[in-house]
């Protein structure tokens, strides 16, 4: 129960943790797509260190908004982790513990996505670094942070696949959210864990299978912000659910 809430006024409560969870979910899905498929896409060129320093050089003002927005959806997803929790509770208490927790450590991994988008950026913008080191070796650094950028992230959404696997079980056990979107979540999850370990164990498939193994990924979280924002949950079974537990 929330602390300091009447029991009857606990759902009512509840309906508001929904709603707000589908809020940052939405800004994590805005920030998410900005900054991958709209900034670090258009500036960042595989397998051309030189193009790609030069190209994030020309828009660093970009990058630097791309890691501020970053840096919101740190923060929307600790929050959005820890209402997770407070949603999935009457469930099984266990379970949304472990919710929170594979969570915070896919967090934990993706903050240091941020240290290396800055990484990239401070090479090649650093009067101090330009004196000691060649153009080209300024280059290499900046790659080599892009390339880390991207492998932190995949550690990331290995923690995250977990998560969403959870979720989405817990969701379809709830009652009071359809099981059709807990079915989506636990795609979600699958997709991501499918991609990341791709990426490590055999890359050649990840190539293939990227980026359209994430579509689905993108439908079905879209689907979940979407129903948390619009109908949030069956405050009636919520707390029965509450109750019997």
């Amino acid at each position: 129960m929330a602390q300091g809430l009447p029991i009857q006024d606990e759902p009512r409560a509840i309906q508001v943790y929904a709603r707000s969870a589908g809020f940052l979910y939405l800004v994590i899905i805005v920030m998410g797509l900005v900054g991958e498929a709209v900034i670090r896409s258009s500036l960042i060129v595989w397998g051309d260190p030189g193009a790609t320093a030069q190209r994030i050089l020309d828009s660093a003002f970009l990058w630097r908004l791309g890691i501020g927005g970053q840096l919101v959806l740190l923060v929307c997803a600790v929050a959005l982790t820890a209402i997770w929790y407070v949603l999935l509770r009457p469930v099984h208490r266990h379970l949304a513990l472990a919710v929170v927790c594979f969570g915070l450590v896919s967090l934990a991994v993706e903050s240091l996505c941020v240290l290396h988008l800055q990484a990239a950026l401070d090479p090649i913008t650093s009067p101090a670094l330009a004196k000691v080191a060649s153009a080209g070796q300024l280059h290499a650094l900046t790659y080599l942070a892009v390339v880390a950028h991207a492998n932190t992230f995949g550690i990331a959404l290995v923690f995250f696949g977990v998560q969403c696997l959870l979720v989405g079980y817990l969701i379809r056990k709830s009652g009071y959210f359809p099981a059709v979107l807990g079915v989506a979540m636990q795609i979600v999850g699958a997709c991501y864990l499918i991609n990341s370990f791709a990426k490590f164990v055999y890359p050649p498939l990840q190539g293939v299978l990227f980026p359209l193994i994430l579509l689905p990924a993108l439908v079905g979280e879209s689907a979940m912000c979407l129903w948390l924002l619009t109908k949030g949950v069956n405050l009636e079974k919520w707390h029965g659910k509450l109750l019997l537990n």
